[in-house]
């Protein structure tokens, strides 16, 4: 008898039963030792590396963009290493959608603000009369220091965020409505009703 029939789920290679009935390759996360231990004697200096980016970033060649990629890329070493559901559970969603809402509150705030002073966007000589007496700065010096938090606290942020919101979401994989089940099951055993009939002919 087939197992299309509805009767009885095909079974996932990982022993996990499919709802939809449809065999599907989902691999069983396995440690090895080799991938762990090097994933810990990497993780410090890739972190190290990425944050030097980011911060050398307004002088330097780098950035917010490229030093937001090499940390999220930590977090994605650690997933292959302990497994993307462990690391799903141990970094909470609300840390990954917070990076990327305070970056964005961060670069809107001081891209902003120079609006509200009567300058441009990101035009950072306008917060000299206002801080310049209290922090001591000169006005070039707000556009270096200016840009240096975009870059930092904006930038690196969302895209830190967004990398690793894309990673898990993409890891979760892509779970069908029950109406488009029901459909698609229905269009399937209909085709194999017809293929059986046209075979007993």
């Amino acid at each position: 008898m087939s197992d299309r029939d509805g009767s009885r789920p095909d079974e996932r290679l990982d022993g996990r039963l499919d709802s939809d009935g449809v065999a599907r390759q989902r691999p069983v996360y396995s440690e090895s030792q080799v991938i762990m231990t090097t994933v810990k004697v990497v993780i410090p200096f890739v972190m190290t590396y990425g944050l030097f980016i980011t911060f050398h970033g307004a002088d330097t060649p780098g950035g917010g963009f490229q030093g937001g990629a090499i940390i999220a890329s930590v977090f994605l070493m650690i997933a292959f290493a302990f497994g993307i559901e462990s690391t799903r559970e141990w970094l909470a969603n609300s840390l990954v959608v917070g990076l990327g809402t305070v970056g964005v509150f961060i670069f809107g705030a001081i891209g902003f603000g120079p609006l509200l002073l009567g300058g441009n966007f990101l035009e950072y000589t306008r917060y000299e009369p206002l801080l310049g007496d209290l922090l001591g700065l000169k006005e070039y010096e707000f556009v270096k220091y200016g840009m240096e938090a975009v870059e930092i606290l904006g930038i690196a942020f969302i895209v830190s965020g967004v990398l690793m919101g894309l990673f898990f979401a993409l890891a979760a994989g892509y779970s069908p409505s029950t109406d488009s089940l029901a459909v698609t099951g229905d269009r399937r055993d209909g085709a194999d009703t017809a293929t059986m009939e046209d075979t007993d002919d």
